[in-house]
């Protein structure tokens, strides 16, 4: 239990993974109220759906909320806003596609939306978090994969399907040696994911012979974090991992700009922990690259939202649209 004032209206946050479901009750400005999760390995989507529901009952029973919660948030993997369904989405051990709207509404009773985990974080961060306050800014997501959130005149821009906002998708010169898991070359997934540091970071160790910390890490074992530490103690190579990755997206954020004209261009997820290491670069290369329309016009920022609890707050702030 929070120990915070609370503050009516209050949603449940869904964080569904391929390995676990997160989920909370959340009130109007972020306060987590009670939080738990389920395994999401379980023999069925319906046994998965019937556990969570259960259990969604109970928290809300044992905080006395019933009758007081707005809704359902849901953040997954290939999710469709518009027919409410999983697509594709080869990390769940389910068969697609799978109904998710249906089901928790037809259990809880509650509207329920859905949307991919990316577009949480930017709804999240614009009710809870660096976004508050502002209409127009994209939230670039950092880790496993590259995801992209865009809000446009206070509207969160989701598309035909809901699947708008793919820009770890967009190709770039810069990565064009790279393939990306799509099955496509050039996505700036390829560089700035946590898997495309880690091939960044290979690379430029096969290519140099300059002392590093890193080369006491085994091949196997490197990671952004351990990068991002190497760079914070001064280790060069390490820095010049940074740099690359920071110039690529600022080259990046110079092509979106264009297209959405933002306040504000969010950075969330692990890799995003690398702070200022992304941020100086990304600027620079922004500043380089813009067209003059844009220039001193765009603001970088770091996520607000806190670090554990981020997919659950992003999700949990869905019912409010």
């Amino acid at each position: 239990m929070n120990s915070n004032p609370i503050y009516p209206p209050f949603t449940i946050g869904i964080d569904l993974g391929g390995t676990n479901t997160a989920f909370a009750v959340v009130d109007s400005v972020g306060h987590i109220l009670a939080k738990d999760s389920i395994p999401t390995r379980t023999p069925s989507v319906e046994h998965w759906a019937d556990t969570l529901a259960s259990r969604i009952s109970m928290m809300i029973s044992n905080l006395d909320l019933d009758g007081h919660v707005e809704g359902i948030g849901i953040g997954a993997p290939c999710a469709n806003a518009i027919t409410g369904c999983i697509e594709a989405a080869t990390n769940l051990p389910w068969p697609s596609p799978i109904p998710l709207v249906n089901m928790m509404e037809s259990r809880l009773g509650l509207r329920t939306v859905i949307s991919n985990d990316a577009n949480a974080a930017a709804i999240g961060e614009m009710t809870y978090g660096a976004a508050a306050g502002l209409k127009n800014f994209i939230v670039l997501t950092l880790g496993t994969s590259v995801g992209g959130g865009i809000v446009c005149d206070g509207h969160l821009l989701s598309g035909t399907r809901g699947f708008a906002g793919e820009l770890g998708h967009v190709t770039f010169p810069f990565a064009s040696d790279r393939e990306c898991s799509c099955g496509r070359k050039g996505c700036l997934h390829t560089v700035a994911s946590a898997e495309g540091i880690t091939m960044t970071a290979k690379k430029m160790l096969s290519e140099s012979d300059a002392p590093s910390e890193l080369r006491e890490i085994p091949v196997e074992e490197l990671t952004p974090k351990k990068v991002t530490q190497a760079a914070n103690n001064g280790d060069r190579l390490a820095k010049h991992i940074y740099d690359f990755t920071g110039h690529c997206l600022g080259k990046a954020a110079a092509e979106f700009a264009a297209v959405t004209d933002p306040e504000a261009i969010i950075l969330f997820g692990g890799v995003a922990k690398a702070g200022d290491l992304l941020l100086k670069p990304m600027r620079e290369a922004f500043m380089a690259n813009a067209l003059f329309l844009y220039k001193d016009r765009v603001r970088f920022l770091l996520s607000k939202l806190d670090d554990a609890d981020a997919a659950i707050l992003g999700a949990a702030s869905l019912p409010y649209l």
